[in-house]
């Protein structure tokens, strides 16, 4: 079994930053990619932005372009979400995911979720 543990959110202001660790452990033995998911209250838990293990290929969902950077410590089965110029629409619950392969909608693990509330 693969345990996901994310940490970093927190309340800010609107045009402040967050950074939002999650590390793997447990029997990982395939990784093809592992990426940020957010569900705001009442919407549907969307794709945030994800990095592939092997060649770093990143995609974002179009409204963090630009604003957010997401990163990866192999040797840590770490990723990092650098949040900048937070708006208040990003509050949301942020989950890490991890898929095995590409073909696989949605993330074969989760972590717990963790908040982040962008408000004055």
């Amino acid at each position: 079994q693969v345990q996901l543990v994310e940490s970093g959110g927190g309340l800010v202001q609107p045009g402040g930053s967050l950074r939002l660790s999650c590390a793997a452990s447990g029997r990982i033995f395939s990784v093809y990619d592992m990426g940020w998911y957010r569900q705001a209250p009442g919407k549907q838990r969307e794709l945030v932005a994800r990095i592939t293990r092997g060649s770093g290929t990143t995609n974002y969902a179009d409204g963090v372009k630009g604003r957010f950077t997401i990163s990866r410590d192999n040797a840590k089965n770490t990723v990092y979400l650098q949040m900048n110029s937070l708006k208040p629409e990003d509050t949301a619950v942020y989950y890490c995911g991890l898929r095995n392969n590409r073909w696989t909608g949605t993330p074969d693990y989760w972590g717990q979720g963790t908040q982040v509330t962008v408000s004055s």
